[in-house]
């Protein structure tokens, strides 16, 4: 590798490292723009086209983070995450590119970037936590929820911008415009080292060295990681030799992973991405509005999820994940619950109070749900599972988000919107309950602590 015997600052590893959140935000974020524009243009009024379409990249990303998953431990994290990058760009293109009324070829196209995207979501997280040093790992994974909420933002950004534009041509730009930053992430990858976890596994532990020497302090650090990673390794190896997936389900481990596979669910059946998809749909629908004029208001969710973001970093640590995760359900629920129950009570209320109940939504879901399912996932799977049962817990929220985005159209188009969030707000409650009854504490405890907690008598 050319950065062989060149010092690669740390910062510029971290961020690279952590740019693929950006176009898997980006991509998530996108379509919630070129939607309107789409329907139009195309003249769409089939429910469950619209539903194929936005979830399409959902439905490829159930696949794309298992298959990564797999292949980065064969050809590497970087070689990987490269190879998602020009994906993304591919799948942009071919999609700016779709032919007139072309609903299947994009809904294909969409499914091949989906792969990417799924990747991103399980590369990108693999790769920071394998560069940064113990005592940074909270912060890194903060940043990468971060980079993913300021790629939406950006998304949500550039929709706005291009509004202007004739319809046929603004949902073809924002589309393809996602490009962009696959393209400086894969210039950027390319001057990243390979993950020093990986080159060990491997036997390169001369380019292992010389990769922790660019984010490690002293000497005796790097050879003390170096063994301890090591050591980690072989004790993976035999973990993973041992384990199959009825080992998952054996009354030893069945109880953690129900708590980290449920609590990865019900943060996507919650409902957050029908906001997300659909911001300007529901506007439309609650004030009457064209969704086309209604751009405004991703910015101001984008803006929401970052400030969310940015807040989560500093309380991860102060609060219990259960404490957290239970008051950001119950004020979800509220959220999605209340507007339905004043519109029974009062039917000439303001439509315009779902959109401000839903901006409280997004507040409390970005500071708890959001980033804690992927802390709390981290953490909560001993050893002997922990592949199998991430996995399992990662395409059980791709299926969710896949199903939400499917499904929110062909709900609102045949029910009043505000009963549609009234079920995800029951959604939430349960979600809330589940985390009470279900879910174990993980903060301060050690993975041996967390797996005593899992035992359990036949």
């Amino acid at each position: 590798m050319t950065q062989k015997n060149k010092k690669i600052p740390s910062g510029f590893i971290y961020f690279f490292g952590s740019f693929g959140g950006i176009l898997f935000g980006y991509d998530i974020g996108v379509m919630t723009g070129a939607l309107p524009f789409l329907e139009h243009d195309w003249n769409l009024t089939n429910a469950s086209i619209i539903g194929w379409i936005t979830s399409a990249v959902m439905f490829g990303a159930i696949f794309g983070g298992a298959l990564a998953g797999q292949l980065s431990d064969k050809f590497g994290r970087r070689k990987m995450i490269l190879i998602s990058a020009i994906i993304f760009a591919a799948g942009s293109i071919l999609s700016m590119i779709s032919p007139h009324n072309g609903q299947y070829y994009l809904i294909i196209v969409r499914i091949l970037l989906g792969l990417a995207v799924g990747a991103a979501s399980a590369l990108v997280p693999a790769y920071m936590s394998e560069m940064a040093p113990t005592n940074m790992r909270g912060r890194l994974s903060g940043l990468n929820q971060t980079m993913i909420c300021s790629g939406m933002l950006l998304s949500y950004i550039m929709d706005y911008i291009l509004k202007g534009l004739p319809e046929g041509w603004a949902w073809r730009l924002m589309l393809g415009l996602a490009a962009v930053p696959a393209i400086i992430l894969y210039f950027g990858v390319l001057k990243l080292p390979e993950s020093p976890r990986f080159l060990i596994k491997h036997n390169h532990f001369d380019e292992a060295r010389q990769v922790l020497s660019y984010i490690r302090n002293s000497q005796e650090e790097i050879e003390e990681e170096i063994q301890d990673i090591k050591s980690a390794s072989e004790q993976e190896e035999q973990a993973d030799q041992k384990a199959t997936w009825g080992t998952l389900f054996s009354s030893k481990y069945r109880y953690l992973v129900i708590a980290g596979v449920g609590v990865a669910a019900f943060q996507q059946f919650q409902g957050a991405n029908a906001i997300f998809y659909y911001i300007p749909l529901i506007v439309e629908k609650a004030t009457g509005k064209a969704a086309s004029s209604a751009l405004l208001w991703p910015i101001v969710q984008g803006v929401i999820l970052v400030t969310g973001s940015l807040l989560f970093m500093w309380i991860a640590d102060k609060f219990n994940r259960k404490t957290l995760l239970t008051l950001g359900g119950s004020v979800m629920a509220l959220s999605f619950l209340l507007p339905a129950i004043i519109h029974l009570l009062m039917p000439k209320a303001n439509p315009f109070m779902i959109i401000v109940f839903l901006c409280i939504y997004v507040a409390f879901y970005s500071v708890t749900w959001a980033p804690l399912t992927w802390v709390l996932v981290g953490e909560i799977f001993p050893l002997a599972i922990r592949g199998r049962a991430s996995g399992l817990a990662s395409s059980f929220n791709w299926i969710g988000s896949w199903a939400v985005g499917l499904l929110f159209p062909i709900m609102t188009a045949s029910m009043p919107q505000d009963a549609v969030f009234a079920i995800f707000g029951i959604v939430c409650v349960l979600g809330a309950l589940f985390v009470h009854f279900f879910v174990p504490e993980t903060r301060g405890r050690s993975l041996e602590e967390i797996e005593k907690s899992g035992i359990k008598k036949d």
